[in-house]
């Protein structure tokens, strides 16, 4: 089984889960809570996707840069965005989804999801972070 058959399988055998990353000679990371959180938690601890292979429930655009600044080679999402399959592809990262739609929506449906849209002219992973941690901070206030 490859790493990101692994990490999809771990993935949809827990619904606890929000994402799994696989290395065959390294640890499996498991992130827990919705959105981009888990993504975040690693980046803040200091971790490093490189050469591990991740699925995730929701990649947006958002999702994708994170996913690039960690140095992920290859994400499956559930449901991917158009941006965030591009956003993959333009940062040299194999994507794969289960449903690719037009936009990530927000939780009430109604609108772009408001991590997806803090990164909608952003392009550099590195760029991407402050601007996704200043859309969390708003809707933790929110």
């Amino acid at each position: 089984m490859s790493d990101i058959e692994q990490a999809r399988a771990l993935l949809q055998s827990d619904p606890a889960l929000g994402c799994v990353a696989c290395r065959s000679d390294a640890e499996t990371l498991t992130g827990t809570g919705r959105g981009v959180r888990p993504l975040l938690q690693w980046l803040a601890a200091g971790q490093r996707l490189s050469g591990y292979s991740a699925a995730d429930r929701v990649v947006g655009k958002g999702a994708a840069l994170l996913y690039a600044k960690l140095g992920a080679k290859a994400v499956y999402a559930e449901t991917m965005s158009e941006a965030g399959l591009t956003t993959l592809q333009n940062n040299g990262i194999e994507a794969s989804y289960g449903t690719l739609v037009p936009m990530i929506l927000n939780r009430a449906g109604t609108g772009m999801c408001p991590i997806e849209q803090s990164v909608a002219d952003i392009d550099d992973p590195a760029a991407a972070e402050p601007a996704i941690r200043a859309a969390v901070a708003r809707l933790m206030q929110g």
